[in-house]
């Protein structure tokens, strides 16, 4: 189900009236579980409901960056099974009311579950509404050290989020998980002049008195993890089409002008992935740049987030950096993983088109900060191959590519980027470049909107290839040593080093030189 501003009331009170009938001869009411049943963390997201639309309320009294957000969202679900109660994900600050399908519903808080227990059981089927009042959530400025993060963070203009991968849930209540997407309407409360950025289109912006309201919506499905609602003082582009998609940007005032040669690349950048993979599958693209140190770049759905620091290196870096970004709503935000252990489609693929986009445009030699060795490659076969060597030790210190070791620090490790890139190579090694190409338009096009899993992609690799590589995938995927390269049977990986592992460079800051780009 799509909302936009002008239908989204009358249609959340309709349902509100429809959600108490449910169908006939449901089951008896029991509790919805308080994980979505991901391998990686079994808190993530909560079970029994499926969410359709988020509409956030959102209020800013003061211009003051580090002031918490005041907020009321309404969300509209469909039961999967009869519920007694449901969790939401929320660790923000504190919450107000709730209400389920207009009725008074009891709350709690335990940890970072929001438990709630409407007045009436809801059946399974049936739609319902939540109502939640008053949540707030504070941002802070980011720093691991002492706990932390870029969730909600702090810049010298405002704040802006970066939720990824499961960190939505700390400003707003949520089922914090992509396999439950859902479309969004933002509406910003401001005071007067200051600006408001979020996912989608904006569909409303206006001043009464003393406060300026923005309205946005994001048409399409997306993950809570892709949420960016960025308030302050910023710097709008004027809004032009490139074949049918809308670009903008935004910026930090004070950068605006250094970063025109990076924004001006995005037309190119979106004419070149579009003849590798398809339409571009939202309504419009941009980039959010902000004043910070964040140390990564996000997919934040429709307007990528890169942070100044991406711009003090040359364009060998943040060039093929965008078109990470760019590749991302294609590969992660379109298509969503299924569980976490599939990130691998998302920065394997990602990670992929930005080495042939930095081969091509004579990049690769210029990066220095996000290869495995710390050195440029004048080819893409000369890094798959430095890739390759590493490998072994990947698998053995962060587990095999679609079958991360844990949630924590080998979620986002390279065995995912460079390790899932390496094994699109070897796919497409295995099968030659024109049913790779067609592969890679399928899985875009079948999985449009929607989440899919490593094992989807084995099964349509195999339908399009029509070649027999489930095995050779899964051996590839899941597999705890490195299968031999097609075509390159003289590449050899490392012997495995337990003493001086990646695991334990990157304890004492060996390598920090990396910095991801999530």
């Amino acid at each position: 189900m799509r909302f936009t501003a002008r239908y989204a009331a009358p249609v959340l009170a309709s349902l509100a009236v429809l959600a108490a009938a449910g169908p006939a001869g449901a089951s008896a009411p029991t509790p919805g579980a308080a994980g979505i049943g991901d391998r990686l963390n079994q808190t993530l997201g909560n079970g029994g409901y499926d969410v359709l639309h988020y509409d956030l309320d959102l209020r800013y009294a003061t211009s003051d960056p580090a002031q918490p957000v005041d907020g009321d969202e309404t969300i509209v679900a469909r039961a999967t099974q009869s519920l007694s109660r449901f969790d939401l994900d929320f660790g923000g600050d504190a919450v107000g009311a709730v209400w389920v399908n207009r009725r008074p519903a009891t709350f709690t808080r335990d940890g970072e579950e929001l438990v709630i227990t409407p007045k009436h059981p809801l059946r399974k089927g049936s739609r319902f509404v939540v109502r939640i009042a008053h949540f707030s959530a504070t941002p802070t400025v980011p720093n691991p050290d002492v706990g932390t993060s870029e969730a909600f963070f702090i810049t010298p203009d405002g704040s802006a989020t970066a939720p990824q991968p499961y960190y939505a849930h700390l400003v707003y209540p949520s089922n914090d998980h992509p396999r439950d997407k859902a479309s969004f309407t933002f509406r910003f409360d401001l005071p007067a002049g200051r600006d408001a950025v979020a996912n989608g289109d904006e569909v409303s912006h206006y001043t009464r008195g003393d406060r300026t309201h923005w309205t946005y919506v994001m048409r399409q499905p997306m993950a809570t993890e892709l949420t960016q609602l960025a308030v302050g003082d910023w710097d709008f582009s004027t809004p032009v089409r490139h074949n049918g998609t809308l670009l903008r940007d935004v910026t930090a005032p004070s950068l605006t002008a250094a970063v025109q040669p990076a924004l001006a690349l995005e037309p190119g950048q979106l004419d070149w992935m579009e003849a590798r993979v398809g339409r571009y599958p939202f309504n419009s693209f941009g980039s959010l740049i902000v004043i910070a140190d964040l140390g990564f770049a996000l997919e934040t759905q429709t307007i990528s987030l890169l942070d100044s620091t991406w711009f003090d290196y040359p364009q060998g870096v943040w060039d093929p950096t965008e078109l990470h970004e760019l590749s991302h709503m294609w590969f992660g935000d379109s298509v969503s993983p299924y569980e976490w252990s599939d990130l691998w489609l998302n920065e394997g693929h990602a990670s992929w088109y930005e080495f042939v986009y930095a081969e091509e445009k004579g990049f690769l030699a210029e990066d220095t900060t996000n290869y495995p060795d710390d050195q440029g490659y004048a080819t893409l076969d000369e890094l798959m191959r430095a890739v390759y060597a590493h490998s072994d030790q990947w698998r053995h210190d962060y587990g095999p590519v679609a079958k991360p070791s844990s949630g924590g620090d080998d979620l986002f490790s390279l065995q995912v980027y460079h390790g899932g890139a390496l094994v699109l190579y070897a796919l497409r090694q295995k099968i030659g470049t024109a049913a790779f190409d067609r592969l890679e338009r399928a899985w875009v096009r079948r999985y449009r909107d929607s989440v899919a899993s490593t094992d989807d992609f084995i099964d349509l690799a195999a339908r399009v290839s029509h070649r027999k590589v489930k095995g050779f995938l899964r051996d590839w995927l899941y597999g705890e040593t490195t299968p031999p390269m097609p075509g390159h049977p003289d590449w050899k990986a490392d012997p495995v080093v337990e003493a001086g592992s990646a695991r334990a460079l990157a304890a004492t800051g060996a390598g920090s030189s990396v910095r991801l780009r999530p």
